[in-house]
């Protein structure tokens, strides 16, 4: 069944099955129709997310195990909620002491019948697959390696040896088996297994193949045959050799079992981008909406102003935070050549392959390849291309490798006939030179590395350089046009209704980077970029331990003012606020890195954070946002009810209906508690309410018409009627709206019909096709709700 709107819990051992239990009659009472799971299978003991299965085939003890699931599913049963889970159908932890069947390989080589499990070139490894997990070079960690107990260990590490190989001298040993214990920095250029963007701990999956895909599934699709498992949310699909075969064999499968299946996927479109239309599925999860949601309540001009104020401030270099699409680029370039660069080497040996079996193609240098490979990756708009190698090449494909983007690629070689490289890997990324294996793989995995080529660089890597507005640097958002105006939005929201009624929508999720609530209260700067001049002038001089660099210290400013909100709203500890900057600043790898850290720049960095936008400074802060509160106020709500009441499912993140101020993980994946109910609760609550009450009306069947407002603040009202009985009107850009005058003179009309506005206290009503002061229907909150009595 279609969920009327789901409510996502992170499971952990501090959180498991039995306190998800103890919380099904808040959730149920709250109005969501379903509990949306984060994964429950099998993973690393300790892990905090789950996305590190190691078992397919069991639930995870540490959470209750299949028991404890299958008892929270009946509670949940009993107070009508059904349940979604999250799976990871793209990769395992690469931790073989957990994961047996890697560990199997390990054991037995490429002969194992775990080996067509996992993505691994052997020949490039002469045999071997590489584990990158000593802390220093092999040599200097001989001493520590030894054989205990029939295993090789290494520290708390355990591996498996080869039959028969346990007696050998250790040099002897290490040879003798199907791998090849390293140092961790080999990673980055001899890693020889697939894994998830550039972390070496998670291997890529083959679910291609029908016996890994059964295998893999089973649990799964057992879970979903007995009715304890009512929709799936699909992790990562653009990790897939290919999503539309993966999606259409677990459509079948999951038809197969008698029920019916939800099924979404995490699909990150860009903003012009489509959902492919012959994906199985119902929708996305929803960060496309994000996008146009978070939008509508930016103000064009003033994103601009800061922009401009930023780089007066700030003084960013052009590629390196100054500008957009430089920034993307050059971040682009830093991924394809260092992160990643075993996945290109992969690419090179691959289209070698080809071109030494073709004639035609059999002088292209391997310098030339890789070249080609690299710039043509870098200009990929998008996560990937959709084709297989042999098939038809779509339109949409074909776009994902632009002519612009060929031509730009060319500019890399000094020889027109040395540039044709760049012709053959194009043709080669959208499989239109034949079928062939390694053509088949090449398609495959080119489409693989862009996407993670496109989440490292951009979402990973500029959304942490390029800061004017942060509220912008969202999964699935576009910093470089952060606004999105009425029209656009309603044509988006329209799109939905028509072509995908079911889709997920989100505003707050475990991968966000700050909270919905967090980033209302950095989107009003957009509403008065003098303001924040006025301020980041008052504090410059307050932290009490100087800024490392001006650029951080406009991130960590605007991150204060979105995780400061008034005092008697108990506004966060702000030393949740220190690891977040930290972590900004190893993912923007301007001066420090996860890999390559500058000990005293992160010193810099936390005593400032510490001083001032986490410490005795955001006093300067708190006085800011008690200002700006109604304005913020304006904006949060407005969010929550469009999010509630626009096309598609709404996924609440565990909360969310309460004011949440949340930044990015860990800080975000702390164990859900329910909170005591705010203004925010009741229009949450009053929204779920009548999604219960009318799903026809928000539904699959359900329609959207744009509502337009008549007067000088029309531009200020964002309203819209769904299936004729429900209307939502929020104010939007509410401190521009004060500055102009207010409501005067600007009405609404409803369509015809008596209604009820659901969010007053006592109830009022409004009679439609006569036009309604928008003061008045505006006059105790910046947001309504109205029900068309029946």
């Amino acid at each position: 069944m279609t969920p009327t709107a789901t409510y996502r819990l992170q499971l952990q051992p501090d959180f498991p099955f039995s306190a998800a239990e103890s919380a099904v009659p808040y959730l149920a009472a709250l109005g969501v129709s379903h509990l949306h799971l984060s994964p429950v299978l099998e993973a690393v003991p300790g892990s905090a997310h789950g996305y590190d299965v190691v078992d397919h085939s069991a639930v995870r003890a540490e959470l209750g195990g299949e028991e404890g699931l299958r008892r929270l599913a009946a509670t949940a049963g009993e107070h009508g909620l059904g349940i979604v889970l999250d799976i990871v159908p793209n990769h395992m932890a690469a931790a073989p002491v957990h994961n047996r069947a890697l560990w199997e390989v390990l054991r037995e080589g490429r002969d194992s019948p775990y080996a067509r499990w996992f993505d691994i070139d052997w020949d490039a490894g002469g045999g071997k697959l590489l584990l990158p997990v000593l802390p220093a070079p092999v040599g200097d960690e001989l001493g520590a390696l030894r054989v205990e107990g029939g295993v090789l260990r290494h520290g708390d590490a355990r591996f498996p040896l080869a039959p028969g190989t346990e007696h050998l001298p250790l040099p002897e040993l290490l040879d003798a088996q199907h791998y090849r214990p390293a140092w961790w920095r080999l990673a980055r250029t001899e890693l020889n297994y697939r894994r998830f963007f550039s972390i070496s701990e998670l291997i890529g999956l083959r679910v291609e193949d029908p016996e890994v895909f059964a295998a893999t599934h089973a649990k799964i699709l057992e879970l979903v045959r007995d009715g304890v498992v009512e929709g799936l949310r699909i992790d990562h699909p653009d990790g897939l050799a290919d999503p539309e075969e993966y999606l259409r064999r677990l459509n079948e499968a999951t038809a197969a079992t008698g029920r019916s299946c939800w099924t979404v996927v995490e699909k990150i479109l860009a903003d012009d981008e489509r959902l492919p239309a012959g994906w199985p599925v119902a929708g996305t999860t929803g960060y496309d909406a994000l996008r146009h949601v978070d939008g509508v309540f930016t103000d064009p001009a003033g994103a601009a102003a800061l922009e401009r104020h930023y780089r007066q401030v700030a003084g960013p270099i052009g590629d390196r935070g100054g500008y957009w699409e430089g920034t993307v680029r050059r971040a682009a370039y830093k991924v394809v050549l260092h992160e990643l660069a075993a996945e290109v080497s992969h690419l090179l040996r691959t289209a070698r392959r080809i071109c030494d079996a073709d004639p035609a193609l059999r002088d292209h240098a391997p310098w030339a390849l890789r070249t080609a490979i690299q710039e043509l990756l870098v200009r990929v708009p998008v996560y990937r291309p959709y084709t297989t190698a042999g098939g038809p090449c779509s339109e949409a494909a074909e776009a994902a490798l632009p002519a612009e983007a060929v031509r730009q690629a060319k500019a890399a070689f000094a020889v027109e006939q040395e540039a044709a490289a760049v012709d053959t890997v194009r043709e080669l990324a959208l499989g239109r030179l034949g079928g062939g294996p390694d053509h088949v793989a090449f398609c495959a995995r080119f489409a693989q590395t862009a996407s993670a080529l496109r989440a490292k660089s951009v979402e990973d890597t500029a959304f942490y350089r390029y800061v004017p507005l942060i509220s912008a640097n969202e999964v699935g958002g576009d910093p470089g046009r952060p606004a999105v105006s009425p029209e656009r939005f309603h044509t988006y929201c329209e799109r939905l209704a028509r072509d995908w009624p079911a889709t997920g929508t989100v505003l707050t999720t475990h991968d966000t980077k700050r909270s919905a609530d967090v980033r209302a209260g950095i989107a009003v700067l957009s509403q008065c970029p003098r303001r924040w001049a006025a301020l980041l002038e008052r504090v410059s001089g307050a932290a009490g331990a100087a800024a490392p660099d001006p650029q951080f210290a406009w991130q960590a400013w605007q991150t204060a003012v979105g995780f400061t909100p008034p005092e008697d709203a108990g506004p966060p500890e702000g030393a949740r606020m220190v690891p977040a900057l930290l972590k900004s600043v190893r993912e923007a790898g301007l001066h420090t890195s996860w890999t390559d850290p500058d000990p005293l720049y992160e010193q810099a960095v936390t005593a400032f954070a510490e001083a001032g936008p986490a410490g005795p400074a955001r006093k300067a802060v708190a006085e800011f946002r008690r200002a700006l509160d109604p304005y913020v106020r304006a904006g949060a709500l407005g969010a929550a009810l469009v999010h509630l009441t626009m096309p598609g499912v709404p996924d609440l993140y565990q909360g969310t209906e309460r004011s949440y101020f949340a930044l990015v993980d860990p800080d975000n994946r702390r164990p859900f508690s329910a909170g005591p109910p705010d203004e925010k609760t009741a229009v949450t609550a009053a929204a779920l309410r009548l999604r219960r009450e009318r799903p026809s009306v928000f539904g699959e069947s359900g329609t959207y018409t744009p509502l337009h407002a008549n007067g000088p603040a029309a531009a200020h009202c964002l309203a819209f009627c769904r299936s004729g009985e429900a209307v939502t009107a929020v104010t939007r850009l509410p401190l521009r709206l004060t500055e102009s005058g207010g409501w005067a003179g600007t009405e609404l009309t409803l369509p015809e019909g008596h209604w009820t506005d659901l969010l007053a206290s006592p109830a009022r009503e409004f009679e439609g096709g006569t036009p309604i002061d928008l003061t008045a229907l505006f006059a105790a909150r910046p947001v309504a709700l109205l029900s068309r009595r029946i």
